[in-house]
């Protein structure tokens, strides 16, 4: 399953489904039936609520590498695409269609 998130201010953003969930429970607009908008006045908020989570998933990267290191052991290479790369282009979007007034929908 994909999310496909839409304005008329920017080309359209495509995320796997896990993704595209764990994004939208970020900024709280996480739904069952997988639709939604977000308006512009609630994109400064979104934006904030992702770079938190961003921020808050590298220190605790940091933190485990820290205390490996502490032991003497090597912390394995981070699996998967990080939160960062994954929000990046959804945070782009958020400030394009902030400075455009312009919503976002998926879903519809």
């Amino acid at each position: 399953m994909l999310y496909k998130f839409k304005s008329r201010a920017t080309p359209d953003l495509i995320m796997l489904e896990p993704n595209g969930r764990r994004v939208l429970q970020i900024v709280g607009k996480y739904d069952e039936d997988r639709r939604g908008i977000l308006q512009v006045a609630e994109m400064p908020a979104a934006i904030a609520a992702l770079e938190a989570a961003i921020t808050q998933e590298e220190a605790e990267r940091r933190a485990a590498e820290a205390e490996a290191a502490a032991r003497g052991e090597e912390l394995p290479e981070q699996e998967g695409v990080s939160l960062r790369q994954r929000a990046t282009p959804f945070i782009e979007m958020l400030r394009r269609c902030q400075a455009a007034n312009k919503e976002i929908v998926w879903g519809v």
